[in-house]
């Protein structure tokens, strides 16, 4: 499709669309998740769903645009009020929280999609790293805000990258294992470490 500005109805059903992909995706698999399969789901016809997107490709990339922020904006409340242990241990505590209400099912969407994709196919690899970036980049203003305020010792860079490379670790072993504590190490060690080059502080 071209970058025509859409209508609000556009959007929307633009939008029901990629939920629908989105929704199919991160249950069955990419590859087995068809461009008729996504039809059928949403109810549009082949004629509606290609006015939106030239091919799946197409597609895919809106997907991992809307997984990236849906995982954001379920976190937006605390990626905000990182810049304190506190703060830091809330958000902690909202992820954990997260996998226990899905039953430790699905890992992270972001990640998913990264892993079906990383080997074969380069740009939507660089899609997702483009969201895992953003999602750094959350993590590491809070992180820099404590540095700058003289409550933390360590790089906020190497924090940040080792934080959220931390939680994606524990949200495959959790998935493997369908229990939060992989999750729940993970993030303690890397948070007790913060906390260290904190002097303490909760602030």
């Amino acid at each position: 499709m071209t970058g025509k500005r859409l209508t609000a109805k556009g959007e929307a059903t633009r939008r029901r669309i990629v939920a629908a992909a989105a929704q199919l995706m991160y249950e069955q698999g990419i590859t087995a998740t068809t461009m008729e399969d996504v039809r059928v789901a949403t109810g549009a016809s082949s004629s509606q769903i290609y006015h939106y997107f030239a091919d799946k490709q197409a597609l895919l990339l809106a997907v991992i645009d809307y997984q990236t922020e849906a995982v954001l904006d379920l976190q937006a409340p605390h990626l905000d009020h990182l810049d304190t242990i506190t703060g830091l241990r809330a958000w902690r505590d909202l992820l954990v929280e997260n996998q226990k209400r899905l039953q430790c099912r699905g890992g992270c969407p972001i990640g998913t999609l990264g892993s079906q994709t990383a080997e074969t196919n380069p740009e939507a690899r660089l899609a997702v790293a483009s969201g895992y970036l953003r999602w750094e980049n959350a993590i590491r203003a809070g992180l820099t805000t404590m540095h700058s305020r003289g409550n933390l010792t360590g790089n906020p860079d190497d924090l940040a990258l080792a934080l959220l490379t931390a939680l994606q670790g524990g949200l495959l072993m959790t998935q493997i294992h369908r229990n939060v504590r992989p999750l729940e190490v993970a993030l303690d060690t890397v948070l007790d470490h913060i906390a260290s080059l904190s002097g303490g502080s909760r602030e």
